[in-house]
């Protein structure tokens, strides 16, 4: 029975068109060209070599596309127990036509071959986008990214900002920040104005929203023109900082882009908890993890100081999760966002949609997100969350409630897209 209602549930779930509200898609090469832009996604890289394979095979300079691929190749063998094999195995099948059940060291160059043809077809970008329900995907800009030589309407903007808060003392970031905002910054004043003008640029280019990534011990708090002035002058200036003023001026940073979300109406993206470079030794991208020290109250100040923008919050625990919930549940500008990251597994991506759904209103959940590199990644990633989202409607809503599955069916499409078109689109409920 509940095998036949999750089916009748999820077949519409299936046919739904999606927009993907956060990938980091060059909208420029936004397929893959061969099966190592696939393969050299960081969780493939980082699980090869957690199982064995050496940093130096994997990141080896000048290595030609095939060479990573079967150098790869014999370790997926210890990784067919994982939700990311599933994923590459999926995108295989359905996109390259491989037949098998398992990538290994016989069959890898007949499907490297296979995919290599496909993704040489002039039209394969618009094929993947098409194949995969894609309507929009919203990419991750950097604070100086022209937004021009491509379809912002397909490929939507979104200023990220983590260089601008944890980074001003960098000489490069302040020469990008110079020459895209034709600033020059001595102070607060002339700062916030080096700011708005890229929020004008992101804006008239049909930006969506704002991001940031945020380290564990980030507690974000308003300071004063008069604090930040002489330590604004000085890193403009060149001049050397304090761990302690650089904080400050973070803060300063970081509270002015909330002003101006206010100003341009845009939700802040706030990924919560990330402690970079944990594994040092680590594969590109691989070195970093979640810390449980995160606690949401770092930002009560920040949520109740700015009740006209909205947050949609993502975090990397399970205990992270149930405080999402219960801040989500309270604020009614804190949205729950996705599955980020290392809860981007079917066992937590289950129970966290549960807690979800069961406690927070229905129109205050952003149900998933890609996170992808590549367009090819958005297939299964999603087809893996309609699933696991279609068993919990079926067994929570229509079993466990009496629901009609045509009303949980609503749900699901309110989760998927509806709210992602309401809260970045600025569509009316």
């Amino acid at each position: 029975m509940s095998g036949t209602l999750i089916q009748e549930i999820l077949q519409p779930l299936e046919q739904l068109r999606l927009i993907d509200p956060h990938s980091h898609i060059n909208p420029h090469a936004a397929a893959s060209k061969t099966l190592a832009d696939i393969l050299g996604y960081h969780y493939y890289t980082e699980l090869a070599h957690s199982a064995g394979l050496s940093r130096q095979k994997i990141e080896e300079p000048g290595i030609e596309p095939k060479e990573k691929v079967a150098r790869l190749v014999p370790w997926l063998a210890t990784i067919e127990n994982t939700a990311q094999y599933s994923w590459l195995l999926e995108m295989c099948q359905v996109f390259f036509g491989f037949c098998d059940d398992r990538i290994t060291t016989a069959n890898w160059e007949k499907l490297y071959d296979a995919a290599q043809a496909k993704m040489q077809q002039p039209n394969w970008e618009q094929f993947v986008l098409e194949r995969s329900g894609l309507d929009q995907v919203y990419l991750t800009n950097d604070f100086d990214d022209p937004l021009q030589g491509f379809d912002t309407q397909l490929y939507v903007p979104c200023l990220r900002t983590d260089d601008l808060v944890f980074h001003l003392v960098k000489p490069e970031v302040r020469a990008r920040l110079a020459k895209a905002s034709s600033a020059d910054v001595h102070d607060a004043a002339s700062l916030k104005s080096a700011l708005s003008h890229l929020f004008s640029h992101f804006v008239t280019n049909g930006a969506r929203a704002c991001a940031i990534s945020l380290p564990p011990d980030f507690s974000p708090e308003p300071i004063s023109v008069t604090t930040v002035n002489p330590l604004i002058a000085r890193i403009f200036a060149g001049q050397e900082m304090s761990a302690d003023e650089s904080r400050t001026v973070s803060n300063f940073v970081f509270w002015s882009l909330a002003e101006f979300c206010e100003q341009f109406k845009l939700p802040f993206d706030l990924m919560i908890g990330v402690n970079r470079r944990v594994y040092e030794s680590g594969v590109f991208q691989g070195q970093d993890l979640y810390d449980k020290r995160t606690s949401l109250i770092q930002y009560k100040k920040l949520f109740n100081a700015f009740p006209g923008v909205t947050f949609p919050v993502s975090v990397l625990s399970e205990t992270s999760n149930q405080e999402l919930v219960s801040y989500s549940w309270i604020f009614p500008n804190v949205v729950t966002s996705g599955h980020w990251w290392y809860s981007n597994i079917p066992v937590f991506i289950e129970r966290d949609t549960r807690g979800r759904l069961q406690a927070v209103p229905m129109t205050k959940q952003i149900g998933y997100y890609s996170d992808m590199y590549k367009l090819e990644f958005a297939l299964p990633k999603f087809a893996m969350y309609r699933r696991i989202l279609a068993k919990v409607l079926a067994e929570d809503f229509v079993m466990g409630r009496g629901w009609k599955p045509e009303r949980a069916v609503e749900l699901g499409v309110r989760i998927l897209r509806g709210n992602v078109e309401v809260i970045f689109g600025g569509r009316a409920e």
